[in-house]
């Protein structure tokens, strides 16, 4: 026991000599900052604009398209060009974008269309910089950190999150909403300066590869990369059923404010507790795995999240059936739902990394990140017709008893089981 308490203390120890990886890590931390205030400004101001419950859904939609359609081409791009100098300039797009909406609003001419334009250019610019990330940190962390400096990220970027949603309040307060969106432009630009500071390792070997083995057109890259995922049955397998979790969930986050106000007879404060202790669940299972994550194998820990998940989303029917102290019970199993997310996504994330060349991370990652985001819109449409004939409460025990079907699936998966 204290030869692994002492590996586990070193493990941490050596994340932090990583400069590269500190810097990339600080950058993450402060965008995500930004994002949480962004993600109550932007909807604020949304809402003040237009008025229009309709209009809000539509732009959350718009969220989605861009990585619908141009995840297939970005991957690869990813993958030919700079992975650090892709970040570095989407973070500063979105940066400019953002600063640009704020002003906009402040000089009261921001216009609808304005919000569907920036809203689908600022997504376009995630398309690239989310891949591009991705390729990066096992460019700088060695393969025995991968799990661990993963779960640190993770978790560094949800304490960020918690901080921001704590802030933002007081924060459109007092320098109004279009302050708070040049605050957030400017902690993109920021990030980009801190990505600047990166120095990724040279890979002679892998460079040596790519330049004796690429292809000499976009579709033949892309080919090869879809190759990989369908040719590596775990992957292929572990593909499909974050598309099905998605799709379960979507209902979760689109109809939560219906099961706060009409179920649970709360205000936005009410949502905000629920969404409190849902990050704060992130944040101590995070925090758990960047710890004691790499003493447990891959397979264990997603099935264990997966059978967390489905409990404590099929419960949030008992603060509406049995309402005793309802708002704070539903919170309670906000927070096991939190504590589950960290053990699916963080281990199926490093296993992605782990066995994905350096040289096709790019478009592995974007079609993989493009299958499990295609369930999201659908996901939304689903929820929005069935609630109008299932209580949204109903229909949180009915796909937290399905999301079981993923564990029960797996355990049966001897390959998988071994990871």
């Amino acid at each position: 026991m204290p030869d692994v308490s002492l590996a586990q203390q070193t493990g941490l120890r050596d994340l932090k000599k990583n400069t590269p990886f500190m810097y990339l890590l600080a950058a993450k931390i402060i965008s995500r900052f930004g994002d949480s205030i962004d993600s109550i400004a932007y909807s604020w101001m949304v809402y003040l604009l237009t008025g229009s419950k309709v209009l809000m859904g539509t732009l959350f939609a718009i969220n989605f398209v861009p990585g619908i359609l141009f995840s297939l081409f970005t991957g690869v791009l990813v993958d030919r060009w700079n992975p650090k100098l892709i970040v570095m300039i989407a973070d500063a797009s979105r940066g400019f974008v953002v600063i640009i909406t704020g002003l906009l609003y402040w000089q009261g001419i921001l216009q609808p269309w304005h919000l569907f334009m920036f809203t689908f250019i600022n997504s376009t610019f995630e398309c690239f910089a989310t891949p591009a990330e991705m390729s990066l940190v096992p460019r700088i962390l060695p393969k025995h950190h991968l799990l661990r400096g993963n779960s640190f990220s993770s978790t560094s970027a949800r304490i960020a999150e918690l901080a921001g949603l704590a802030a933002a309040g007081a924060l459109i307060g007092f320098v109004g909403v279009s302050g708070a969106l040049i605050i957030d432009g400017l902690t993109f630009i920021i990030s980009a300066l801190l990505i600047s500071c990166v120095a990724v390792p040279a890979d002679p070997t892998s460079q040596s590869n790519t330049l004796s083995t690429q292809p000499t057109t976009y579709f033949e890259e892309f080919k090869i990369g879809f190759k990989f995922i369908t040719a590596h049955k775990l992957l292929l397998i572990i593909m499909c059923v974050a598309t099905f979790v998605n799709l379960c969930l979507t209902p979760f986050n689109v109809l939560n404010t219906v099961y706060v106000k009409e179920l649970l007879h709360a205000g936005p404060i009410g949502l905000s507790i629920l969404g409190v202790s849902l990050i704060t669940g992130m944040i101590v299972s995070g925090l758990w795995l960047s710890i004691k994550g790499s003493s447990f194998k891959k397979s264990s820990l997603i099935v264990c999240g997966f059978i967390i998940l489905g409990v404590n989303y099929a419960l949030l029917f008992i603060p509406v059936t049995f309402p005793i102290y309802p708002l704070y019970s539903a919170a309670i199993f906000s927070f096991g739902m939190g504590i589950a997310v960290p053990l699916v996504s963080t281990p199926t994330a490093t296993y992605l990394l782990e066995v994905t060349p350096k040289e096709m991370l790019g478009r592995v990652g974007s079609l993989f990140n493009m299958v499990c985001t295609c369930a999201i819109p659908v996901g939304s449409l689903l929820a929005g017709i069935i609630a109008e004939y299932i209580p949204v409460h109903m229909l949180y025990f009915v796909l937290g008893s399905i999301l079981m079907i993923p564990a029960i699936y797996l355990v049966r998966q001897k390959d998988f089981m071994n990871i």
